[in-house]
């Protein structure tokens, strides 16, 4: 089974761009995950006839949003968190609610969940990183680990951090900053220390590579870039993963897609 992910920055304009027909026909994903879509269901012209679509879309007009496009037709579909999530203090913020931003969406197959998440990002001036410390990565924690209980799990997409230094080209000169601040990198660390793995890195030890890259300044064509885009799996799935890749080659957006490939083997 073959899963791609993809924050698209707008599925609209990569439609405009051919850049998803053309990753989809290059890549042949039985399942793709997008993430921010800023788009609701038919506001974009769709026509990929063997994939059925999954829509979470934010609340707000051409904000945040997240998608699933399938071959294979899910069990269930979950739209957001678990009440046992939604219910925790603090979700409401000067920035909005992120209940509200179509940032979750689960897929139930027969042996895995999958979620598609776009995670808040901290802001330039740090103004939503006690929210994503405190509330949204509390939350998807909670959230991985209920969905763990009942069977294996596999999240995907932009969490808006990089891990560890290896995973961005200037380390330095962005510790502290939106992306890089403890907490973030913390919150990172907490989703490995309860049983899931950065699939990408657990596959690719040493490898300096990055899923996105600022429209400023050149940074693709430099490759100034960040890893903050992610396959985190339940342990119990390592043995049956085939590839982990990042696929910095396709254009369209200023992140490139992820590619996770696991075998048939249960």
């Amino acid at each position: 089974m073959r899963l791609c992910s993809w924050n698209v920055n707008g599925l609209r304009a990569v439609l405009k761009k051919g850049a998803l027909q053309s990753f989809i026909e290059d890549y042949q994903p039985d399942v793709i995950c997008l993430q921010e879509t800023k788009a609701k269901q038919g506001q974009a012209e769709v026509d990929f006839e063997e994939y059925e679509e999954i829509w979470n879309s934010a609340e707000r007009a051409g904000y945040s949003g997240t998608a699933i496009f399938t071959k294979v037709k899910p069990l269930s579909v979950r739209y957001g968190f678990l009440d046992e999530q939604t219910e925790l203090p603090g979700w409401e913020d000067d920035y909005g609610d992120a209940r509200r931003e179509g940032r979750v969406l689960t897929a139930e197959f027969d042996d895995f969940y999958l979620v598609n998440v776009y995670v808040p990002n901290e802001k330039d001036d740090l103004g939503r990183l006690k929210y994503r410390e405190l509330v949204w990565d509390k939350a998807l924690l909670s959230y991985m680990k209920t969905l763990d209980n009942e069977k294996p799990v596999i999240v995907c997409g932009d969490f808006n951090v990089a891990h560890e230094e290896i995973d961005l080209a200037r380390p330095k000169q962005n510790e502290g900053h939106a992306g890089f601040t403890k907490e973030g990198r913390q919150g990172m660390s907490n989703y490995l220390a309860n049983g899931f793995l950065d699939i990408w890195r657990e596959k690719h030890p040493d490898e300096q590579r990055y899923t996105w890259w600022s429209y400023r300044g050149g940074a693709r064509q430099r490759n100034v870039g960040w890893r903050i885009d992610y396959y985190l799996v339940s342990k119990r799935l390592l043995r049956r993963v085939v590839r982990a890749e990042i696929c910095d080659e396709v254009m369209g957006s200023d992140h490139c897609p992820m590619m996770l490939e696991l075998s048939d083997e249960r």
